[in-house]
């Protein structure tokens, strides 16, 4: 099992503590942009870097993701596609997608572009804080408990 980064938007403190992750544990972590991101000396860190295109990062991550695969994204369609293909999904903020919230979380996000299209100002995200840093620690650890559990 691996770890993809839907890494154009993931936050640089997400992917610090990705980092920190797969030397600890030794889980692959791949990196998918599409501009270069510097990554730490390590063999089972690795970057990929795809041509500048509207989803050409995540149609690499669908590709090349297996089942178990977990996926950091904050892109609703992207979740919902790596689990669709069998693997997991996880939010910068720590949100799991699951079989069950995908679709949900797929309707708001279709419903908030309506509304935006239409001229609606629906603001944007609040910024990423402390809290949202723990619980993405925090659900990773246990993906990571469950990897490591799996490879004995």
């Amino acid at each position: 099992m691996k770890i993809w980064v839907d890494a154009d938007a993931c936050p640089v403190v997400i992917r610090d503590i990705l980092y920190r992750a797969a030397q600890r544990t030794g889980v692959e972590v791949t990196l998918v942009a599409n501009q270069f991101i510097r990554t730490p000396a390590a063999s089972n860190i690795t970057m990929v870097q795809v041509e500048a295109g509207f989803d050409v990062a995540d149609n690499e991550i669908v590709r090349r993701s297996q089942t178990g695969d977990l996926v950091i994204t904050s892109d609703i369609p992207l979740a919902d596609e790596v689990i669709t293909k069998g693997g997991h999904a996880l939010s910068s903020r720590g949100e799991l997608f699951t079989k069950e919230n995908i679709k949900s979380r797929l309707n708001i996000r279709d419903f908030m572009e309506t509304m935006r299209s239409s001229g609606i100002q629906t603001g944007g995200p609040a910024p990423l804080n402390q809290n949202d840093r723990q619980q993405f620690a925090n659900q990773l650890d246990k993906w990571l408990v469950q990897w490591q559990r799996s490879q004995k």
